[in-house]
C-alpha cells in the first residue's frame, strides 16, 4: 500500500468522474491497491469548482521497459486512465526509483499541468514530494517525483484509528509550515486531503502533489491561501477524530451527523486534546463556521503556524517501562547449598553472632595487633619518605628511568594527543532529498584558517524545523587510526555528536546506520573523547541542535575547525 500510494499522484481522483475512479482502481498493475475507496463525489461537492473535460486523445503505446528521454526506464504501471497514467520507473543515470506520470501533449489540461510541475519543482522545499523533472517530448507531457516507498498516506493511518495526540500536533504543525512557506512563492496546493499527506519512517511529514494535482483536475480558486488553511484543519480534525468534518463521507471515514452542523472534535471524540480542537475549529472556517471559544479564526497557513507557535508545546510519550519480575531466591544462595529446604509453617531459628573478645587474652591479643599496626605505618611513612628524597636529588640527570621498589615492569604506556591530519570531508544529510548539506565550502572545516567556516543550510527552529534528527560532515582520516579525541570549534552553541563508522568498513559508508555514536557534548567549542578505544578511518560530526545566528536570524550549524587526535 505504501508503495503504490507514493507512486499515484491522485490521477484516479483527477479525473472527476466516479465510473472511471473505479476503473482506475481495477485497472491497477501492482495487486496492491484493489477495491481502493475514494471521495470522488463527496470531494466535487466541497471544493465546488468547476472541471473541464479531458480532450478525446489516443494514449501513448508506453510499456514496461519504454524509456523516457532514455534515462527513465518504466517498470509497472500503478494506474492507467482516459490518456493518464502513472508509472515506477528507474532513473538509470542516478540509479534510483523515481515515479512517472505522463498525458498526452494534447490533452486540455497538458499546458496548465506542465506550468504546476516545472512551479513546483522551483520551490525546492524538502518538505515536499519532490517534482524532479517536466518535460514535453514526442507529443508526450510527463512528471518525475520522487519515489517514497516507506512513506504511509495519511489515510492509511487513519483506517486504523485516530492518530495519538503528539502525531497529529506534528502533522498539523509540519504540514502547515510547508504551506505557509510554499504560499511565500506563490504556490497553492488546493486538493490538500488525506491522500496526499505521507508520513515517513523516519516520522517525517511530506506532503505530494503541490500545484499539480490542481493542475490535474482544473481546480481553481479566488482565496487559495483560506482554501489551503481550511483543508489543513480538515486534516487535524480527522486526526483528532477519525471522522470527515463535513456531512460527506470520504477518504474511508464517516461524515458527521446531518442536520447538527460544525461541532468542535472534542465534542465527536472523548479525550480529545483541548488545544488541538480549537486549532481545527479556527482553521475550519468555511460555510459559515467560526473559531471555537473566543479565539479569531485562522485564513492563511502563516497564521495557523502563528496559532501553533503560541500553544503549548506537546511533547513525545514516555517510553512504556515494563516492571521486572519479583526477584525470586533460590535453594542456591549462598549458605544454603545442600542444606534441606524448610518445612512450611516452620520457624527457622535466627543464628547468633559469636561474642567479642571480652577475655584477657583476647585483650592482649587486640593490644599487640594494635601496636604492630602502627609500626608498620611509621615504617612505610619512613620508607616513602626517603624515596622522595632519592628522586628530587636525580631529578636533574639525563638518560635516566626512575624504578620503583615493587614488581611492576610493565612497559610506559605511548604518548597520546598526536595530530591526526584530516584527508577530505564532504558534507552529509541521509534524511534530506538528495542526500547533500551545502557542499560548498566543506573543506574550510579542517583549513585551519581562523574566520572560515562551513555553514548548513537554514531551518525554522533549532531542532531543524523538526524536519530531521541531525545533519553533520564526514571526515576522511586516509587510513584506519587510533582515535582519542575531536575537538570542534562552532559560531555559536552546537549540540554534537561524535559517530563512527567500523575500523573493517570496506569503503566510506552512506547510510546513517553505519556510525555508531561514541561521543556527544554542547557548546561553542567541544571536546568529543570516547569512552572507549577507537580506531576508524571514518568519523561523522553530526550536529543535532543549531544556533540561530545573529547576522540573518536564522538557525544554522557553522563549524570553524575540526581537530583530531590521538
Amino acid at each position: 500500500m505504501a508503495e503504490r500510494s507514493t507512486a499515484a499522484v491522485d490521477v484516479a481522483d483527477n479525473s472527476g468522474d466516479q465510473s472511471l475512479t473505479a476503473q482506475a482502481d481495477q485497472s491497477t498493475a501492482d495487486g496492491v491497491a484493489k477495491n481502493r475507496e475514494r471521495d470522488t463525489d463527496s470531494d466535487e461537492a466541497q471544493e465546488n469548482t468547476g472541471t473541464d473535460g479531458p480532450g478525446k486523445t489516443s494514449p501513448p503505446e508506453l510499456h514496461s521497459g519504454h524509456k523516457l528521454a532514455r534515462r527513465y526506464r518504466l517498470e509497472e504501471c500503478v494506474t492507467r486512465l482516459d490518456g493518464f497514467s502513472s508509472w515506477r520507473a528507474v532513473d538509470e543515470k542516478l540509479r534510483r526509483a523515481v515515479g512517472v506520470h505522463t498525458l498526452p501533449a494534447d490533452h486540455s489540461r497538458a499546458r496548465s499541468v506542465l506550468a504546476a510541475a516545472r512551479s513546483s519543482a522551483l520551490l525546492g522545499d524538502p518538505r515536499f514530494v519532490q517534482v524532479l523533472d517536466a518535460v514535453e517530448e514526442n507529443d508526450l507531457v510527463y512528471v518525475v517525483h520522487e519515489w517514497l516507498p516507506d512513506a504511509t498516506e495519511l489515510t492509511t493511518l487513519l483506517a486504523a484509528g485516530p492518530l495519538e495526540v503528539y502525531d497529529a500536533y506534528q502533522m498539523v504543525s509540519q504540514v502547515s509550515s510547508a504551506m505557509a512557506a510554499a504560499h511565500r512563492e506563490g504556490l497553492a496546493h488546493l486538493r490538500l486531503n488525506p491522500n496526499a499527506v505521507l508520513r515517513t519512517s523516519t516520522g517525517q511529514w511530506r506532503i505530494r502533489g503541490l500545484a499539480v494535482n490542481a493542475a490535474l483536475r482544473g481546480v481553481g480558486s479566488d482565496t487559495p491561501q483560506r482554501t489551503d488553511t481550511e483543508s489543513i484543519g480538515a486534516l487535524l480534525y480527522a486526526a483528532l477524530t477519525q471522522r470527515w468534518p463535513y456531512e460527506n463521507d470520504a477518504y474511508g471515514m464517516s461524515g458527521l451527523p446531518k442536520d447538527i452542523g460544525l461541532i468542535p472534535p472534542d465534542q465527536v471524540r472523548a479525550g480529545v486534546h483541548r488545544g488541538l480542537s480549537e486549532l481545527a475549529m479556527r482553521a475550519l472556517v468555511n460555510e459559515g463556521a467560526t473559531a471555537s471559544r473566543h479565539e479569531s479564526p485562522c485564513t492563511t497557513p502563516e497564521e495557523l503556524v502563528k496559532a501553533i507557535g503560541e500553544m503549548p508545546r506537546i511533547r513525545p510519550p514516555e517510553p512504556a517501562f515494563t516492571t521486572p519480575p519479583e526477584y525470586q531466591r533460590t535453594t542456591y544462595q549462598q549458605g544454603t547449598y545442600g542444606r534441606p529446604a524448610p518445612h512450611p509453617g516452620a520457624t527457622q531459628p535466627t543464628p547468633v553472632p559469636p561474642p567479642p573478645l571480652q577475655s584477657r587474652t583476647g585483650k592482649a591479643l587486640k593490644w599487640a595487633v594494635s601496636a604492630l599496626l602502627i609500626a608498620a605505618l611509621g615504617l612505610g611513612s619512613w620508607q616513602l619518605a626517603d624515596a622522595l628524597m632519592d628522586q628530587g636529588g636525580k631529578a636533574d640527570e639525563t638518560n635516566e628511568t626512575q624504578t620503583t621498589d615493587g614488581d611492576d615492569r610493565s612497559p610506559k604506556k605511548p604518548v597520546s594527543g598526536k595530530p591526526i591530519a584530516i584527508e577530505s570531508a564532504r558534507d552529509f544529510d541521509p534524511f534530506g532529498s538528495d542526500g547533500s548539506e551545502n557542499p560548498r565550502d566543506i573543506d574550510k572545516v579542517y583549513d585551519s584558517v581562523p574566520g572560515t567556516y562551513w555553514q548548513t543550510s537554514y531551518y525554522e527552529s533549532a531542532d531543524l524545523g523538526r524536519l530531521k534528527p541531525g545533519v553533520g560532515v564526514i571526515l576522511d582520516l586516509g587510513k584506519t587510526q587510533q582515535i582519542g579525541k575531536v575537538t570542534v570549534s562552532f559560531m555559536g552553541n552546537t549540540s554534537v555528536e561524535l559517530r563512527a563508522a567500523s575500523s573493517d568498513a570496506g569503503g566510506q559508508p552512506t547510510s546513517f546506520d553505519a556510525y555508531t555514536k561514541v561521543a556527544e557534548g554542547t557548546g561553542d567549542s567541544v571536546t568529543l573523547k570516547p569512552e572507549k578505544a577507537l580506531e576508524s578511518r571514518y568519523l561523522l560530526v553530526w550536529l543535532t541542535e543549531l544556533p540561530v545566528q545573529a547576522d540573518d536570524g536564522k538557525w544554522r550549524g557553522r563549524v570553524v575547525d575540526v581537530k583530531v587526535s590521538s
